[in-house]
């Protein structure tokens, strides 16, 4: 099956694909969909029935077997990156927009409804989680502009309302996402680095940031944390060390742990990056996990 989707941004390498891919626990990988197109973080509905994912500032959804593209109608929004969540009752998604806003949006299609503030200055939503009960969305803003910007944690009413900080710090964080019991905020940051670049997974409190715990401590660059729905695993990516921030086309693991950072294990590796789990790709099984890889014919 063939789709051609909106180009915008970062483009494929000559010889270079997009693989949607679905994996099971045991390494059992399937590629589902290809794209001669940049597509880039899926996620699963709550009923399992389909995948969502990105691709030139838009939406699309297609069955985690593969098969026909669908576009999600998100209204004047044409300029999506890669942050979107689903609420639990899958009623609405909510999206990140390069105007630097937070949107809710019907997920049968609708008018966009920002949930985002105005601030005084500069101030970029970047949208990563949702609380259990659909009620928070935590989110990383990037505040200020230059040598001076700050990457810190926040989150805000799904229903719009005040920026609640949960980092205040001059390093990078990011990748912020509940755990499943709604206790725990899960993130990647350089808090610990011993040079720049090397982010490593912790957790915090979900409501005010406190109780810091480190999960990680190896070698690699360790980024976005995502909680099975049985609160069983942490699927996370992992660059090669030196690698700063979360680039596109890296030789990366997509890897498993506890959700205590116990029992860390590598599951697959592949070419990606930027694109492959920038949101939770978990099925609602727990049994399954979404990504796309970038492959370059050799």
């Amino acid at each position: 099956m063939t789709y051609t989707f909106p180009r915008r941004g970062r483009t494929l390498l000559a010889g270079q694909r997009s693989e949607l891919t679905v994996i099971d626990l045991h390494g059992n990988a399937s590629v589902i969909f290809t794209a001669d197109e940049i597509i880039e973080a899926p996620n699963w509905t709550a009923d399992g029935t389909a995948l969502v994912f990105n691709a030139g500032g838009k939406l699309f959804r297609i069955a985690p077997t593969g098969g026909e593209v669908t576009p999600i109608d998100t209204g004047h929004l044409a300029d999506l990156n890669n942050d979107h969540v689903l609420s639990p009752d899958g009623a609405t998604i909510y999206v990140s927009s390069d105007d630097g806003h937070l949107y809710a949006v019907p997920f049968a299609g609708g008018t966009p409804r920002r949930v985002s503030n105005t601030h005084d200055t500069p101030f970029h939503y970047y949208l990563h989680g949702i609380s259990p009960d659909g009620k928070t969305l935590s989110y990383v803003a990037i505040e200020g502009k230059g040598p001076d910007r700050r990457v810190n944690i926040f989150t805000i009413p799904a229903a719009g309302g005040a920026d609640v900080r949960l980092t205040d710090v001059s390093v990078p964080n990011d990748g912020p996402e509940y755990s499943p019991d709604g206790r725990w905020v899960y993130f990647n940051s350089e808090l610990a680095a011993s040079q720049p670049g090397h982010a490593q997974i912790f957790r915090m409190n979900a409501t005010d940031g406190s109780g810091l715990e480190q999960l990680t401590f190896d070698n690699l660059v360790n980024w976005f944390p995502h909680l099975s729905p049985d609160g069983k695993q942490i699927a996370f990516i992992s660059f090669p060390t030196g690698t700063l921030g979360h680039p596109a086309d890296k030789d990366v693991l997509l890897r498993m742990m506890n959700p205590d950072g116990s029992d860390q294990r590598t599951l697959v590796s592949f070419v990606g990056g930027q694109g492959t789990i920038n949101v939770n790709s978990w099925a609602p099984d727990s049994q399954r996990f979404a990504y796309v890889a970038y492959p370059v014919a050799k």
